[in-house]
Order: C-alpha cells, then sequence, then structure tokens
C-alpha cells in the first residue's frame, strides 16, 4: 500500500511523514525537488497541483492519498485536480484536510472554498475521511513579538489543536481507511483557552513575561499585510478574528482520542516542547 501525501512542506503533512517514514512505503509530493524535508524512508516525487498533467506519474501506483491545499483561492481548483489524478490512477481513499466550520455558509471565504472541494470529493465515487482540525497551536509560534503574543481570537476561548496530533491522527486514518470511510472529524485540543491565557503559559515557560495584545480585524488585517501576507490572506485572516472573536472556535471533542487512542496535548506541552522557538522570537 503506498500512500501519498501532498503539501509536504506544510506545517501538518511534515508532521504526517515523520508518522508515516520508515512504517510503509510513503511518497511526498513537491513541486521543487530542491525543497524537501528529506526524511529517510520517503520517496519525493514532483508535481504541481496547479499543473495536471505533472501528476500523473506521481500518482502512479498510490492506493492512499493524503489530500491537502495550501490556503488561496486556487485552492478548488488544486484539490479538483488531485481528486481527477487520483480517480486516473485507481486510488482507494482521500483523507482530505479541511478547515474548521466549512461550509457553504462558513464566516469565511476559506471555509466556504473548503466545503466546495469537500462536496466534490464526496460525489467522487472514491471511500473519503474528512478533517476540519480546530486552529493550529503553531499558529502562534509566528505571532509572538518580544514580549507580546498577538493573535486571531480576541477575548474567545479556542479549543487549539497541535498539528502533531493531527497529523498523527492522519496517519492512524490512512494505516486503516476502511474504519473511517465516509466520517467527517473535527478534531481539537483538550481544552479550550484564551490567548491570554496562552501568554501567561509562554511566559511560564520562558520565565519572562509575555502579554495578549488584543486587535480588532482590521489591526490584525493591516499588521498582516505589514508583515508582507497578500491581500487575500490578509482579508481571510481578519475574516476569521471576526468568527473566532464571536466565539466560534470554543469547543473541544473527544475526536484525536477517538482516533489515535490517546488524548491530544495541551497547551502547556506544546509550550514545553517549543520553548526554544517562543524564545527567538
Amino acid at each position: 500500500m503506498t500512500i501519498l501525501i501532498t503539501g509536504a512542506n506544510g506545517t501538518v503533512s511534515r508532521e504526517m511523514l515523520r508518522e508515516l517514514a520508515g512504517k510503509q512505503p510513503v511518497r511526498a509530493l513537491v513541486r521543487d525537488a530542491s525543497r524537501t524535508p528529506g526524511l529517510d524512508g520517503v520517496e519525493y516525487v514532483v508535481g504541481d497541483l496547479d499543473r495536471p498533467t505533472t501528476l500523473t506519474p506521481a500518482f502512479e501506483g498510490v492506493t492512499t492519498l493524503w489530500l491537502l491545499m495550501p490556503m488561496g483561492p486556487l485552492a478548488p481548483s488544486q484539490s479538483m485536480n488531485a481528486v481527477w489524478a487520483a480517480r486516473q490512477a485507481g486510488v482507494r481513499h482521500i483523507v482530505r484536510l479541511s478547515a474548521i466550520g466549512a461550509a457553504h455558509d462558513a464566516p469565511t471565504r476559506n471555509g466556504r472554498l473548503h466545503a466546495l472541494s469537500d462536496a466534490e470529493l464526496q460525489q467522487s465515487g472514491i471511500p473519503w475521511t474528512i478533517l476540519r482540525p480546530s486552529h493550529f497551536m503553531q499558529n502562534l509560534l509566528g505571532a509572538k513579538a518580544g514580549e507580546h503574543l498577538y493573535g486571531l481570537f480576541g477575548d474567545a476561548r479556542v479549543g487549539l489543536i497541535d498539528a502533531r496530533d493531527i497529523a498523527a491522527a492522519g496517519a492512524a486514518i490512512l494505516a486503516a481507511p476502511q474504519q473511517h470511510e465516509g466520517m467527517i472529524y473535527t478534531p481539537t485540543g483538550p481544552e479550550s483557552i484564551t490567548l491570554d491565557q496562552a501568554a501567561d503559559e509562554i511566559a511560564r515557560t520562558l520565565g519572562q513575561p509575555v502579554r495578549y495584545v488584543p486587535q480588532s480585524p482590521e489591526q490584525a488585517r493591516d499588521g498582516l499585510l505589514q508583515a508582507g501576507l497578500d491581500q487575500w490572506s490578509a482579508e481571510v485572516l481578519a475574516e476569521y478574528r471576526v468568527a473566532y472573536g464571536s466565539g466560534w472556535g470554543d469547543f473541544t471533542n473527544d475526536h484525536v482520542e477517538r482516533i489515535v487512542g490517546r488524548q491530544p496535548r495541551t497547551f502547556a506541552e506544546f509550550a514545553s516542547d517549543h520553548r526554544e522557538q517562543f524564545a527567538s522570537v
């Protein structure tokens, strides 16, 4: 059984490759052969999800697909190309990483775009499983600047999840896809916390002050633009700021435990594991 991982350089797919490397045949799709994670036990193949003709060799012999698209307005086209290549190659199961709250009436453009790709996969004729995880803890690694922590939650709570737990759930599904066929999971962490609580935990870990600095959606957007993010992505993240700020992400569940057989990591565990990264920014 050969598993193909898309988005190989992304946060979750990198962790997925670490979960799978050396345990079963795994292949990673990259656009640039010079930019691979370089893990032993992983076969790297070049292909571009924007160019369907490049996908045929990469999908040859693949039985199970981990389908992840980077956030962007072209994500549905990229997902469509991957699903088409999977159909042509006879892929038997697709595990798709969608987004929290993906729906045709989602409060963010990203959520509405994911709903289109989720629906296409569900109608593809290929057995499927969909993951719609909560906000990644890893997103906060780039949200700290000195003693300040920024974020997209306002004063609300969110059931943050460690991307390593998303990868562990995905890997468990890929190992036994029949047990999860037709399921939609929304993995969260074990607790719903505020950014004030996250800042306090980072401060305890570092032994130095860290304070959450609230921003309005407009301030969040402008700050992201000043940091060099493109207009579309900055506006979409500002939409998430509105949604999360309304309490939209304030929930937890047992989906990780049901799939993996253990509790997901707490934010305190995450902060401790990433102490050096938090200390460096």
